[in-house]
């Protein structure tokens, strides 16, 4: 049995409202920052390094300054130092004088004949 479709049915067929599923699909947007992972590893490994060299340049530099004032507090030594070997020199010299070695020995009752009195020389190896 062939049931055959009359030209109404077939018009209210296609005019029948379709019913489309509700097919909503959720799309997940990611936010993505200005800077990815890898850069932001590169930049704190950077700013541990920047870090790291100032706190080294910033402790050589206080060590260097240091070293310097004790080298300066050496050299004001050594020259107060000096000041006092050339003072001791010039003193050994005039203690050294053969007028006063003869003057210091007549005071003490002995006796200088007439003979030259010269200095003695040090003889360093």
């Amino acid at each position: 049995m062939e049931k055959v479709m009359n030209g109404n049915q077939a018009r209210s067929w296609q005019h029948l409202p379709q019913q489309e599923p509700d097919t909503k699909v959720k799309v997940k947007v990611r936010k993505r920052g200005w800077v990815t992972k890898g850069e932001k590893i590169l930049y704190t490994l950077f700013s541990v390094g920047f870090l790291v060299a100032g706190i080294y340049i910033v402790s050589f530099s206080a060590a260097t300054d240091s070293m310097n004032r004790d080298v300066q507090s050496l050299e004001t030594v050594v020259q107060d130092q000096k000041a006092i070997n050339e003072t001791l020199q010039f003193e050994k010299k005039e203690l050294s004088r053969p007028e006063r070695i003869t003057k210091i020995a007549k005071e003490h009752g002995l006796k200088v004949q007439d003979a030259d009195v010269k200095r003695a020389q040090s003889v360093t190896n």
